[in-house]
């Protein structure tokens, strides 16, 4: 490998919303995300509503029955 035309590779934490913390490496370095394996739905088998912004209350407002 030709040198220095490589980026810095670097130890980086993944912090999820959940709390779980990845150790892994990378050049963009650390950063946070809002859903990991330890808890997406497809992996942990549980259903979860991830509602933001108000989504789900502005589509049953338009879409929903009425009583």
């Amino acid at each position: 490998m030709k040198q220095g035309i490589h980026p810095d590779y670097k130890d980086a934490t993944i912090t999820c919303a959940c709390g779980n913390e990845i150790q892994t490496r990378s050049v963009a370095g650390s950063y946070n995300v809002e859903i990991c394996s330890a808890c997406h739905p497809f992996f942990t088998g549980k259903e979860r509503l991830l509602d933001t912004a108000g989504r789900v209350e502005r589509f049953n407002r338009k879409y929903g029955r009425r009583s």
